[in-house]
């Protein structure tokens, strides 16, 4: 792809994830895809999420910045939302959280086949726990 097709890929990539779409996420997913010190598999990446939007349902993410360069992405996010449902075995708090996010992507074919970033699930847990 070339880096405008990237940035409209992700532009799609992060509407799925706000608007929750769990079959859509999947499509930007390799099957396989790895992910640095997380289990792999699209299954597991959807699961996760899964379990975040369980715990805060209005979870929304923003871009701040985003670099293309060949078949990688760096992407800066901001994610947010209210503690309203068990997440991580701790029950609502009511909490608003909100995170910063780092990720690099590797994409193949308009999928992510590797990840890397920052724990956003470690993150959170900080701030509801």
């Amino acid at each position: 792809m070339e880096p405008w097709e990237m940035r409209e890929w992700f532009a799609d990539l992060l509407d799925a994830l706000n608007r929750h779409d769990l079959d859509d996420l999947r499509g930007f997913l390799h099957p396989a895809v790895r992910r640095a010190h997380l289990p792999a598999g699209a299954d597991a990446w959807v699961d996760e999420y899964a379990d975040l939007l369980h715990g805060f349902p209005d979870w929304q993410w923003k871009r701040i910045q985003l670099l293309v360069e060949d078949d990688r992405l760096a992407v800066h996010l901001r994610g947010g939302g209210t503690h309203t449902g068990s997440f991580a075995h701790v029950a609502a708090t009511r909490r608003r959280v909100s995170i910063a996010s780092f990720a690099m992507y590797r994409v193949e074919h308009g999928r992510i086949v590797e990840a890397s970033g920052t724990d956003d699930a470690a993150q959170i847990r900080a701030a509801v726990g």
